[in-house]
C-alpha cells in the first residue's frame, strides 16, 4: 500500500485534473482506506470553518489485481438530517469492492444548515471527481454507479435524472466533466421526500430546526420520477411493502416513468421488511436483495474486466 500511496501523491504532483482536489488523507493505508475533499479548496456556500462541514468521499479499493474496471458512490441515508455511514455506506462499500468495485462513500451536507439544493450540488461534484479519478484507480469513466439508501436514494435517483454533460469553460477541470452517473442502485429509496403523503414524512417536515415556511422548495424538480428520460442511467430499485416511513407508490412510480421512457430497469418489492436493513441485517427475505444486484450487476458486464487495449 505504501508504494501506491506514493505513486498517487506524484501522479497528483503532475496532473492538475487530480492536484489539490485530491490531496488525500489517509485513514488507514494498510486497510486501502483514504478520504479526499470534494473541493480542493473548501466546498461551495460553507457556513463557517468546521471541517465536519466539508463533504468528502471515502474511498474503498478492492484486493489488488481484483479491480472490475468498475466505480460506484455510495450514499447513505438519514433523512437528510445524519448519515448512516456503517450500515448504509461502509458495509455497502466492502460488499462491492470484495467484487472488484472501487467504491466510494459520500459525506453529503445535510439539515438546516445546509438544505436542497447542496446535498444534490455534493452529489453532482461527486460524479464528476470520481470520472476525473478513473485513470489514476483504473476504472472505466463509463462504468460509475451511484448506488444510494433512503434518502441517499433520492439523492441517486436526482444526480441520474438532473444532470448536465459539464461546463467546457470551467477553470476547475472536474467542474469539466459530466455529472451523469452510468448507473443506479436505489435501496428503499425516499423518491417522494419533496411531496407531501399521507402519513409519511417529507423533506420540509423533518427539517424541524427552522420555520415551515421557510423550507419552500420546488417539489416538482426535485422528484426524480418526473424528471426521467431516455437518458436516465439503467437502474436496481428494491423496495419492501410494509415500508412505514417511506410509501412504495414511490418506488412504482419511478420504475413505471422509466419503462415509459425506454430506460433498463429492475424492481423488486419484497412483501415484509423495515425500513433501513441495509445489505439485509440477516433478514431471510431482504438477505436475497444483494444477490438479486449483483445478477444484474454480472447481466451487464459490470462485474467483468474491462478487456486491455
Amino acid at each position: 500500500m505504501k508504494k501506491i500511496f506514493v505513486a498517487i501523491l506524484c501522479l497528483l504532483a503532475v496532473n492538475p485534473m487530480l492536484a489539490g482536489a485530491q490531496a488525500e488523507q489517509a485513514i488507514d493505508p494498510a486497510l486501502d482506506i483514504s478520504t479526499l475533499p470534494l473541493w480542493p479548496s473548501g466546498a461551495p456556500q460553507v457556513a463557517g470553518t468546521d471541517t465536519a462541514d466539508l463533504p468528502t468521499l471515502t474511498l474503498f479499493l478492492p484486493q489488488k489485481g481484483k479491480s472490475t474496471g468498475s466505480a460506484v458512490i455510495v450514499a447513505p441515508g438519514g433523512s437528510y438530517l445524519g448519515l448512516a455511514s456503517n450500515l448504509e455506506g461502509r458495509q455497502v462499500a466492502d460488499w462491492f469492492t470484495a467484487r472488484g468495485v472501487i467504491a466510494f462513500v459520500l459525506k453529503y451536507r445535510l439539515g438546516a444548515k445546509y438544505l436542497y439544493p447542496i446535498p444534490l450540488e455534493d452529489a453532482q461534484r461527486a460524479v464528476r471527481l470520481v470520472r476525473s479519478l478513473a485513470s489514476a484507480y483504473g476504472f472505466a469513466p463509463e462504468r460509475i454507479g451511484f448506488v444510494g439508501f433512503s434518502a441517499g436514494g433520492h439523492l441517486a435517483a436526482a444526480t441520474g435524472t438532473l444532470f448536465d454533460a459539464g461546463k467546457p469553460d470551467s477553470a476547475d477541470p472536474v467542474e469539466r466533466l459530466s455529472s451523469r452517473p452510468d448507473f443506479l442502485v436505489l435501496g428503499y429509496p425516499w423518491l417522494n421526500a419533496m411531496q407531501p403523503s399521507g402519513h409519511y414524512i417529507t423533506y420540509c417536515s423533518r427539517i424541524k430546526t427552522i420555520p415551515a415556511e421557510t423550507c419552500k422548495l420546488d417539489e416538482q424538480k426535485y422528484t426524480p420520477s418526473l424528471h426521467v428520460t431516455p437518458q436516465t442511467p439503467t437502474t436496481f430499485i428494491y423496495s419492501t411493502t410494509d415500508d412505514q416511513t417511506v410509501p412504495i407508490s414511490a418506488s412504482v412510480n419511478f420504475y413505471n416513468a422509466l419503462i415509459a421512457a425506454g430506460v433498463p430497469a429492475e424492481l423488486h418489492i419484497f412483501r415484509h421488511g423495515a425500513h433501513g436493513s441495509g445489505m439485509g441485517e440477516g433478514n431471510a427475505a431482504l438477505d436475497l436483495w444483494p444477490v438479486l444486484v449483483e445478477q444484474w450487476l454480472r447481466d451487464q458486464g459490470l462485474l467483468t474486466p474491462v478487456p486491455k487495449s
